[in-house]
């Protein structure tokens, strides 16, 4: 992998990772298209560079993550179903991430999902306007969502946000708490990711693979704050149908490349 790799890959992360669009799909797109997807270290760079999207995350919302301890609370109870569920299918989940059909087709359900997401939850009282008002039975329901987005190509944002627009907050608290819950599901994921490279290499990164993965968390942090304020305003604006459409093509080019045997071989990584 070079460092132009390297950059394009974190652009493609920081702009994907709180969208509800699969990071997954289009990490699988763009390193299957510079021919570098089924390098063992490229798989591992594609999850330790949500690092630096979290980092953006806690820069952003730094204040909320000061307020009170019932906040973490939430956070965790939400975060537990993905943990255990996580641990308990590990196999079964890692045989999906290493099939591109899958995350295709999961992309094209998912978009066909959203067309008609604005319509069906704007027919739907909403109260809960803060993260505040969520119940402890509320953010472990929106956990059992996060479950869902183990299937590659769901999207854990899409899988979050939905959960909380099913227990009737407004777009923009589902969104908000989709990214705050963010922060202990991708941390875990960096950390095993890691740990699993450097036990199956028996030993530790290179100088080269160091300065490939600090570039990588830079430029994903840099892009991922950029996204997090768009995504805030757009969603306010515009709703979610155009994520819709845009996740049916992204589904539709990967069966497309796939057909052309641009994916033998290939392995992808996680959320």
């Amino acid at each position: 992998m070079t460092i132009l790799q390297a950059i394009i890959l974190a652009i493609i992360e920081g702009i994907t990772e709180f969208l509800p669009v699969s990071s997954t799909g289009h990490m699988i797109i763009g390193s299957s298209v510079m021919g570098i997807a089924s390098h063992p270290f490229v798989k591992v760079f594609t999850v330790a560079i949500q690092f630096g999207a979290i980092l953006s995350v806690l820069v952003l919302y730094w204040r909320r993550f000061l307020q009170n301890f019932e906040f973490y609370i939430k956070l965790l109870v939400a975060f537990l179903p993905a943990a255990f569920f996580g641990l308990l299918f590990k196999k079964h989940i890692d045989r999906l991430l290493e099939d591109v059909v899958v995350v295709a087709f999961a992309l094209i359900a998912g978009g066909i999902l959203f067309l008609f997401l604005d319509g069906y939850f704007a027919r739907r009282a909403r109260q809960e306007t803060s993260v505040d008002d969520i119940s402890l039975p509320k953010a472990l329901r929106i956990g059992m969502f996060q479950v869902v987005s183990m299937i590659p190509g769901v999207s854990r944002s899409a899988a979050t946000i939905i959960g909380g627009l099913t227990q009737g907050l407004s777009p923009t608290t589902a969104a908000e708490f989709s990214f705050f819950l963010a922060v202990p599901t991708m941390f875990a994921a960096t950390c095993k990711s890691l740990w699993d490279y450097i036990d199956e290499e028996g030993g530790s990164f290179s100088g080269d693979e160091l300065l490939l993965l600090a570039i990588g968390n830079v430029v994903a942090f840099i892009v991922a704050m950029i996204a997090i304020r768009s995504f805030i305003q757009f969603l306010t604006k515009n709703g979610f149908k155009i994520f819709g459409y845009y996740r049916i093509v992204v589904g539709v080019i990967i069966l497309i490349l796939w057909y052309l045997g641009y994916f033998d071989g290939v392995q992808v990584g996680n959320f």
